[in-house]
């Protein structure tokens, strides 16, 4: 499974992309706000730093708009993947930017139907918001069984970008489904690699070779 950061917050992303475990970045609108920096300039910025996709999300509402922004995205740099929400006009703009070879994430996607009409519509990626879904009382996980499911009984080319994600327990869940792709912020991404049974470990080790050098 493909590990993408959920941030547009450039130290970040260079911060953990020297790991070399950062496959792709997503971000949105609101993440760029928090950056105080233009849409353009953070988003160019982001596709240097990572050789992976790097969604950049359209703010229009009819699809005609959305894929006039889609396609000046696309001039920015080769990674970009356009997101377009799940919404009737989303589902134009995705089949149109589809169409001319401009790779789409579906985004804001809550139910298995709509991961369904997202790889009809020829979506390069679609993403539910397990997240979201839990807040509501349901089970996120049992959305990206569903459409990992149903996925696996058709040839659609559409992978599967879990969004929301609140723990890497998460993370680890979404793989043993099948997900293509987990898309995490910085904080969440930091603590898969935490346990304190292995700080425990290392510090013992450690103790342990000091006591056999003296």
């Amino acid at each position: 499974m493909k590990l993408f950061l959920d941030t547009a917050n450039l130290a970040d992303i260079k911060k953990y992309a020297e790991w070399g475990l950062v496959d792709g970045v997503t971000t949105n609108p609101s993440l760029i706000a928090k950056e105080g920096v233009s849409f353009e300039k953070r988003i160019k910025e982001i596709t240097k730093a990572v050789k992976g996709p790097v969604s950049a999300e359209v703010i229009s509402t009819e699809w005609k708009d959305m894929v006039k922004e889609g396609q000046k995205y696309a001039t920015w740099a080769k990674n970009i993947y356009v997101k377009c929400p799940m919404t009737p006009d989303g589902l134009i703009a995705t089949q149109k930017l589809s169409k001319a070879g401009i790779r789409v994430n579906m985004t804001l996607v809550f139910s298995a139907a709509q991961a369904l009409l997202a790889a009809k519509a020829g979506a390069a990626f679609v993403s539910p918001f397990i997240g979201r879904i839990n807040d509501m009382g349901q089970d996120g996980m049992e959305l990206i069984d569903e459409i990992t499911t149903m996925y696996s009984h058709y040839n659609f080319k559409t992978e599967i970008l879990v969004a929301s994600v609140r723990s890497p327990r998460q993370v680890a869940e979404a793989a043993m489904l099948g997900a293509d792709i987990c898309t995490v912020p910085a904080a969440i991404y930091e603590k898969l690699v935490k346990h304190p049974l292995t700080d425990q470990g290392l510090s013992t080790f450690l103790a342990d070779w000091k006591k056999a050098q003296n």
